[in-house]
């Protein structure tokens, strides 16, 4: 029999781990297959709400932030690469981190226009495979155009400020039930999971969940 499972992805755009995270949760609810029924909603997160248009350099961001050397860091992206490869996420070149949040206001338009899985995977392909700003409006409209969504009322979202008060509402919620890292995954509304976990991990974890429901 076909079991349902509510998933709320709490995660940022500009997060690698999240791009990981998402690909290998797909990827376990595939090898789940029509065992399973899932329903997918993202929420936002910011890593750097601080972050003016301009962006920053991921180098020097990263130093700043972790503590690390251009060595480390290298060695981490690498790592990153590897483990995107294993769940079907290519990593290309990324050298600045922006910032997000007008990102997750056309999230929120689009999960009202029953897209907002779609244009959740567009963005993070937009900027961790192609190396777009995410910050940037015409980047915006190009990926919610690509996933089938109206450019000129994507446009008209960005432009006027919509949605402002619902994503930021959500953020406090989230900060709230104690989420203070990303990816944040909760199944059910009552079983948290963080971080990128391989895809085997989330099947564990799955059925785990729907033997107890």
């Amino acid at each position: 029999m076909k079991q349902t499972l509510t998933i709320d992805f709490v995660s940022d755009i500009a997060c690698p781990w999240c791009a990981i995270g998402l690909s290998s949760l797909q990827l376990a609810l595939s090898r789940l297959g029509e065992a399973v029924q899932a329903q997918i909603t993202v929420h936002p997160f910011e890593l750097n709400p601080q972050m003016g248009p301009e962006g920053e350099d991921i180098v020097d961001y990263l130093g700043k932030k972790y503590g690390r050397t251009p060595a480390q860091i290298a060695d981490t992206q690498a790592m990153i690469r590897e483990r995107g490869a294993s769940v079907g996420f290519v990593f290309g070149p990324r050298t600045r981190v922006y910032n997000t949040f007008d990102a997750h206001r056309l999230l929120h338009w689009a999960g009202i226009e029953g897209r907002q899985l779609a244009l959740k995977q567009a963005l993070l392909r937009a900027y961790h495979g192609d190396g777009k700003d995410p910050s940037n409006h015409d980047v915006l409209v190009e990926a919610a155009q690509s996933i089938g969504l109206d450019a000129a009322k994507a446009r008209e979202v960005l432009s006027n400020g919509t949605y402002a008060d619902e994503v930021r509402a959500e953020e406090r919620n989230n900060h709230e039930m104690g989420i203070q890292s990303v990816p944040a995954i909760i199944f059910n509304g009552r079983y948290l999971v963080t971080g990128g976990q391989p895809a085997d991990e989330f099947v564990r974890i799955i059925k785990e969940i729907l033997a107890k429901a």
